[in-house]
């Protein structure tokens, strides 16, 4: 069942990688042995929102989620988020709008030459 945010529906495939998110920050947690109240306090949130985040809550803001990434110390996993060269749809798309050969520079009309 699709997952409803602010009158948006959340394609399955999002909500599953939302949940998955919030497992493996629940897992970070629990690995560092702190409580929910100890993370929530280290990323200057409340707790009813970092137990949001790890539940895999969709509305809760990205913000949040890379604060929470930034007190665990993970927010260097962030770096390949969408990096752009890394998109190989995008670059075939932009490689596909190239000019096929490189044009000679046209001569200006130069009215004053004599």
């Amino acid at each position: 069942m699709p997952n409803i945010v602010s009158n948006f529906i959340l394609p399955s495939p999002v909500t599953a990688r939302v949940t998955q998110l919030g497992q493996r920050i629940r897992l970070a947690r629990i690995r560092r042995g702190w409580s929910v109240l100890d993370l929530a306090s280290k990323a200057g949130i409340n707790r009813n929102t970092l137990t949001a985040l790890e539940l895999g809550k969709p509305g809760v803001a990205i913000g949040v989620c890379f604060t929470v990434l930034w007190a665990l110390g993970l927010e260097k996993s962030l770096d390949r988020v969408a990096d752009p060269d890394l998109d190989v749809h995008g670059k075939a798309l932009e490689a596909a709008r190239r000019p096929t050969r490189a044009g000679k520079p046209r001569k200006t009309r130069n009215d004053y030459d004599f």
